[in-house]
């Protein structure tokens, strides 16, 4: 395993409970015979993530019953009503204390972003100090690397559903962009009428 394969840990966000969706959660929305959320998980490994937390909060129990994710740690999220920002808190509390140096989030909602753009993303990791997002014609989007001198101030700054779109916004000139355009769709399941989008 190579240093970068331990460093950088993978973080899924999924534990939103989909009001737009009627309330269903979409961790568990399917695609292609699969809950996003092992797609998601299923990226960040094959993108070259070693460790990967996978936050949960709406539907938590059906979630660990019907997905198949071994070999990530699952971490609860009790507060996810209050939105992204405490489902990024609690990932990256959790992974506080161990070797990771750098988190690559990545959102359960996108599964157009693949394995290639986690791939790009953490190759752009360098040290605890590595600030980067993937664009999409030059839009910054998911995933995002932060490294884990960055924590402290992303944890203070993620609020209701706004994860570390603020942190990113004010330390622009230390982001580091990776163009992933051509490799991944960016495109969100927010909606009954993006659900056309999942096979």
């Amino acid at each position: 395993m190579t240093r970068t394969e331990c460093e950088v840990a993978g973080l899924v966000l999924a534990a939103g409970g989909g009001r737009r969706l009627g309330g269903r959660p979409k961790a568990l929305l399917e695609h292609r015979g699969r809950p996003l959320v092992e797609h998601a998980a299923g990226a960040l490994r094959a993108g070259g993530c070693a460790r990967v937390h996978v936050v949960l909060g709406a539907r938590a129990r059906d979630v660990r019953e019907r997905a198949r994710l071994a070999g990530c740690v699952l971490v609860d999220n009790p507060e996810w009503e209050r939105g992204m920002g405490s489902s990024l808190r609690a990932g990256l509390d959790s992974l506080t204390g161990t070797e990771a140096g750098a988190a690559l989030v990545l959102l359960v909602d996108q599964p157009g972003v693949g394995a290639e753009a986690v791939a790009r993303v953490r190759a752009a990791y360098r040290d605890g100090t590595s600030l980067v997002s993937a664009t999409y014609d030059g839009v910054r989007g998911h995933p995002v690397l932060l490294g884990a001198a960055h924590w402290a101030g992303v944890v203070a700054s993620a609020t209701g559903d706004r994860g570390a779109r603020a942190y990113l916004r004010a330390h622009e000139e230390s982001l580091a962009l990776v163009e992933c355009g051509d490799v991944a769709r960016p495109y969100d399941i927010d909606t009954e009428a993006d659900l056309g989008l999942l096979t």
